[in-house]
């Protein structure tokens, strides 16, 4: 006689959420879309109201952020001050917190993305999302710039972070800007942070336990 399963198949709802569940050290994690969709720079603003500046690219506005913080009893940028710097240390303490769920994390500041194309609907602002999980980086992506004049103007400001010494921004590469002056069409970019992935799938929290040669 032929035997029959008392298992469900995979195709309800309920299973299908299950499925995608994993657990970590501080709450459950549930895969199951759709994910939610935060704004980098319209959560600072909800944040810091009519005091957030409008220039928050400049260098010019990164007193301004600082006395903020002192006001709001949080920790300060230590230097290098650079403007990437601070959007990258205003995340740590407003965005990343919220994206312990699946989180994707959209109108990234241009300061932070210096290879990025600008939005259409603020040009301070590129066209970029992150995937954030368990309050880390999974997935980073974005639309390529294919300008190369707005390029060299972007390889010019961080060539200045550098001089005060932001190790992390991007050097200049006058080969690339050469290249995207004989044409570059509409083109993106994603990456997934496959040890990032590993951290989260086993609850890690120390990179260097994931890497197979640290």
């Amino acid at each position: 006689s032929t035997s029959t399963s008392s298992t469900p198949a995979y195709n309800s709802h309920e299973n299908h959420r299950h499925a995608f569940q994993t657990e970590t050290e501080n709450n459950n994690v549930d895969f199951t879309p759709p994910f939610r969709r935060i704004s980098f720079v319209g959560t600072l603003r909800s944040v810091f109201g009519s005091e957030f500046p409008e220039n928050y690219n400049s260098y010019d506005a990164i007193p301004i952020f600082q006395e903020l913080l002192r006001k709001r009893e949080m920790p300060k940028l230590k230097e290098p001050y650079t403007p990437g710097r601070m959007m990258d240390h205003l995340a740590g303490i407003f965005i990343e917190p919220l994206c312990h769920q699946p989180t994707f994390v959209v109108d990234h500041p241009i300061s932070l993305s210096p290879l990025a194309l600008h939005s259409s609907s603020d040009k301070g602002m590129v066209e970029r999302f992150e995937l954030f999980v368990g309050g880390k980086e999974l997935v980073n992506a974005y639309s390529e710039l294919n300008d190369p004049s707005e390029q060299r103007s972007r390889f010019s400001s961080q060539l200045q972070d550098r001089g005060l010494g932001d190790e992390e921004a991007q050097p200049p590469d006058e080969g690339f800007c050469t290249a995207l002056e004989y044409g570059l069409p509409p083109t993106g970019g994603w990456g997934l942070g496959i040890d990032r992935l590993c951290m989260l799938l086993t609850d890690t929290s120390s990179i260097k336990d994931v890497l197979l040669f640290p």
